[in-house]
C-alpha cells in the first residue's frame, strides 16, 4: 500500500514546522503540499501577519510547494474547505494540523476534515510544552519571534530566537503559555532539519497595530 498524500496546514511558524518534521519521519505519509491562508489583500498571513512572499520564499527553501488562499475570518471555514476539494483531486487523503491540546480547536479540525472527506492528523496533540520547545530546538530548528501581543510581552521580545534563553525568561512570567498557545507570540522559521536552504533576515521594522507588535521582515535572502 502507497503513502498517504497530504497537505499541512502552514503558518510559517513553529508548530506547523515540528508537526510537519514530525509527519516527514512516517514511512507511510506524504506532505505534498503546504497549506497556508492570507489576508484578503493576499499581503500577509491570515494567522501571524508574515508576509506572503516570505512564506512562499520559505517554502521554496524547504522544498514544498504551498497553496495561499485568500480570505477573511468570516470565510476561513468556506475558503479552507474549497482548498481541501482542489487538494483531493490531487489525491491527498489528510491535513496535518499543528494543535497542542486546545480541544474547540481540533474539534472545528476534525469538523471540517470529515465534512470535506479527508482525514485530519496532529502530530504535536497532548505532547508536553516544554518539551515541544527543547525538542524544536535540539532537532535544529532556528526561530524568529516575528508577532508578540503587546499587552503580555511588548516590543522587546521581537526578534528573539528560540533557545534556551528564551524558555528560562518565559518560565519567569506568569499566565504565560510558553508555546503562546493564546496568541503571546508567533514564530517564523528560517532553517531547520526539513530545509534543504535557509534563510537569512538582512533588514526588519517594528510595526504596532491592532494591539500587536510585529517584526515586519523587508530584506532576507535564501542561501
Amino acid at each position: 500500500m502507497g503513502k498517504i498524500k497530504a497537505f499541512c496546514s502552514w503558518s510559517g511558524g513553529k508548530e506547523s514546522a515540528f508537526s510537519c518534521y514530525k509527519i516527514m519521519q512516517r514511512q507511510d505519509v506524504d506532505v505534498s503540499y503546504l497549506l497556508n491562508m492570507i489576508s484578503r489583500d493576499g499581503k500577509y498571513s491570515r494567522a501571524h501577519g508574515i508576509g506572503a512572499n516570505l512564506l512562499k520564499s520559505q517554502a521554496e527553501a524547504i522544498g514544498i510547494p504551498i497553496v495561499q488562499k485568500r480570505t477573511t475570518w468570516n470565510t476561513y471555514e468556506k475558503a479552507l474547505k474549497e482548498t481541501i476539494s482542489y487538494f483531493k483531486k490531487e489525491n491527498i487523503r489528510a491535513g496535518v494540523f499543528g494543535d497542542i491540546d486546545l480541544q474547540q480547536h481540533r474539534d472545528w479540525t476534525e469538523k471540517v476534515c470529515r465534512e470535506s472527506g479527508i482525514s485530519a492528523i496532529l502530530p504535536l496533540w497532548k505532547m508536553e510544552r516544554e518539551k515541544i520547545l527543547r525538542d524544536f530546538i535540539n532537532y535544529g530548528f532556528e526561530a524568529t519571534i516575528v508577532a508578540v501581543r503587546s499587552d503580555i510581552l511588548g516590543e522587546k521580545w521581537l526578534g528573539r530566537r528560540i533557545n534556551e534563553e528564551f524558555i528560562k525568561d518565559l518560565k519567569k512570567l506568569t499566565k504565560v503559555d510558553i508555546c503562546g498557545e493564546s496568541g503571546e507570540y508567533h514564530t517564523f522559521i528560517t532553517n531547520g532539519p526539513i530545509f534543504k536552504k535557509k534563510i537569512k533576515i538582512l533588514k526588519t521594522k517594528n510595526v504596532y497595530r491592532e494591539k500587536k507588535w510585529f517584526l515586519d521582515i523587508l530584506d532576507y535572502e535564501v542561501i
